[in-house]
């Protein structure tokens, strides 16, 4: 791949990275630009969970002093991330190249879905309160399924580590947030890892994107942590409809 073409992956993976940490959906952005490249849909998702993991670490590093008193959660969490993202990319790479692109363009319309509706279902928990009593036991099984899904294709798993978050008892949002780019960054690396293992990741696509979302994470959760998020989650929703709509009738 030409210099260009890597420049464009790049800025799209510094947007995606920064949407990551802002409030979730930068795969909505990543994912349909390395598409557009030309690149096959599976070979594409597994290059973009490759990429962004670098900026779940410099998003984790941007939010550390929100993870004071945090690691009874971090540890919560982690187990299921791992297990559940594995499961997820094994899954990904049983189903096939030919499944998976006919699949994909709903997938991309349920995540902008599920990610347009973070708004009321945060707005939900808030008249409703948390439910302490939500059994840990609980927990682990609804991260466990996250994993699945983000090892899988990934875009909405913040939405759905804030949805199950939020049930269990934790109210601030940037703490929330913090939580939510640990079990991102787990997910992420199991699965990359065994994309690596199967010599399926475009790694000059992959290197690229990667050093964008390392800047563009750290960007981003120091941007959340002054700004209202609600232009940028605009933004991110008709990106995604547009995404669904050409992934569609592209072929």
């Amino acid at each position: 791949m030409d210099a260009g073409p890597l420049m464009l992956a790049g800025l799209a993976a510094f947007a995606g990275g920064a949407i990551n940490s802002i409030a979730g959906g930068g795969t909505l952005i990543t994912f349909p630009a390395i598409v557009a490249l030309g690149v096959s849909p599976l070979v594409a998702n597994v290059t973009n969970t490759m990429a962004l993991w670098p900026g779940a670490v410099s998003g984790l590093w941007a939010y550390r002093r929100q993870l004071v008193g945090m690691r009874a959660w971090l540890w919560r969490s982690s187990g299921p991330s791992l297990l559940g993202g594995l499961a997820g990319g094994w899954l990904l790479l049983a189903t096939g190249e030919r499944r998976f692109a006919a699949i994909v363009p709903y997938l991309v319309l349920g995540a902008t879905a599920l990610f347009a509706l973070q708004g009321p279902i945060r707005a939900w928990l808030g008249r409703h309160g948390a439910e302490p009593d939500v059994s840990t036991g609980t927990f682990l099984v609804i991260q466990f399924a996250v994993g699945v899904y983000g090892g899988y294709f990934g875009a909405g798993i913040g939405i759905l580590m804030l949805a199950a978050l939020g049930l269990v008892g934790l109210t601030d949002i940037h703490r929330m947030n913090a939580v939510k780019v640990w079990g991102a960054l787990l997910i992420n690396v199991v699965a990359a890892a065994l994309f690596a293992a199967r010599g399926v990741i475009d790694w000059p696509l992959a290197g690229a994107m990667a050093t964008g979302a390392l800047l563009g994470g750290y960007a981003g959760s120091r941007l959340a942590q002054r700004i209202g998020q609600r232009a940028v989650r605009g933004a991110v929703i008709v990106i995604g409809l547009l995404a669904f709509a050409w992934l569609l009738l592209r072929d």
